[in-house]
C-alpha cells in the first residue's frame, strides 16, 4: 500500500473511539436484554464486530500492527428469531447428504426388496443406481437409512435439521409443489448440524458409538451389520462377473 493510500493517524484514532462506543452500546443492550434472542443485543453485537474489524484493518494499514481480537464471521450465522413466542405449529426441515460409495452393495439391497415384493414388477429397478435408490428410500424410513447407511453402500455427508415455527399449520397440499422455498431463517426455533468439519472434535467418540450400535443390533435379535455384510458380500460375489464391464459411479446426493 502506498503512503498516499494509508489511513491517517486521526482515522485510526477515530476507529478506536468507534470501538469504545460500540462496546458501551453492546454492554447496555446486554444489560437491558429481554430474552435470549433479543434483536437489540444481536444488532449491538454486529455493530461491535464491524467496528472492531474496521479498527483492526486501519491499525494494520497505518502501523503494521494487529489487535488480539478474533472477529467472528456473521454471514453464515442465523438471524435473530422473529417468530411467535408460543408457536402453535411447527415444520421440521431435514437435509442429509450421501455419496454412493458401493453401488453394487446398494443394488444388492434393492434386489432383496424387489424379491420380497409380492406384486409383479414390470422392470427390475434394482439394476441401476437410480432405480435402487428409489426402491430403498421407498421401502425404508429416512431415519433407518441414516442409521444403516453403510449397509446400503452409502457414505454420510453433511446434514442439518431445522425446526421452524408458524402460527398455524399449512393447508393440505399447500406447499407440496415447492416444499423448501419457504424456509425462513428468522422462524428457526433451533437447528442441529452434522458435518465432517466437526470430525476432529469427535473422532474418538464416533468409533465407540459405531461399535455400540452394532452390538445393540445383535443383542436385540435383529440382523447385525456383520451378518448383513457377510450376506451382501456373498451376493456381490455371485452377482459380479469379472468379464462384465462395470463402472460404478460415485454420485452425490441431491437436496
Amino acid at each position: 500500500m502506498s503512503d498516499a493510500a494509508q489511513p491517517t493517524a486521526a482515522e485510526v484514532r477515530a476507529a478506536a473511539e468507534a470501538v469504545k462506543t460500540a462496546l458501551d452500546r453492546h454492554l447496555a443492550a446486554v444489560e437491558r436484554r429481554s430474552g435470549e434472542e433479543d434483536p437489540a443485543v444481536y444488532d449491538a453485537f454486529n455493530q461491535l464486530a464491524a467496528a472492531a474489524e474496521a479498527y483492526d484493518e486501519l491499525l494494520y494499514d497505518r502501523y503494521d500492527e494487529v489487535t488480539p481480537f478474533e472477529i467472528p464471521g456473521t454471514e453464515d450465522s442465523m438471524p435473530p428469531y422473529t417468530g411467535p413466542e408460543e408457536p402453535s405449529a411447527l415444520s421440521v426441515l431435514i437435509r442429509r447428504d450421501y455419496s454412493v460409495a458401493e453401488p453394487q452393495r446398494l443394488m444388492a439391497q434393492a434386489r432383496r426388496v424387489e424379491a420380497a415384493d409380492e406384486e409383479d414388477v414390470a422392470a427390475e429397478a434394482s439394476g441401476t443406481v437410480h432405480g435402487a435408490l428409489g426402491l430403498l428410500f421407498g421401502e425404508f424410513e429416512p431415519d433407518e437409512i441414516a442409521s444403516r447407511h453403510k449397509e446400503f453402500g452409502l457414505e454420510e455427508g453433511d446434514s442439518t435439521l431445522w425446526v421452524t415455527a408458524a402460527d398455524e399449520t399449512a393447508d393440505p397440499g399447500e406447499w407440496l409443489e415447492a416444499p423448501f422455498d419457504q424456509a425462513d431463517p428468522e422462524l428457526v426455533v433451533c437447528r442441529f448440524d452434522v458435518s465432517a468439519v466437526f470430525d476432529d472434535e469427535y473422532d474418538d467418540g464416533l468409533d465407540v458409538d459405531d461399535e455400540t450400535d452394532d452390538e445393540a443390533d445383535d443383542d436385540e435379535g435383529g440382523v447385525g451389520a456383520g451378518e448383513l455384510d457377510e450376506d451382501l458380500d456373498t451376493d456381490l460375489d455371485d452377482d459380479l462377473d469379472p468379464d462384465e464391464d462395470a463402472e460404478p459411479a460415485r454420485l452425490e446426493a441431491d437436496r
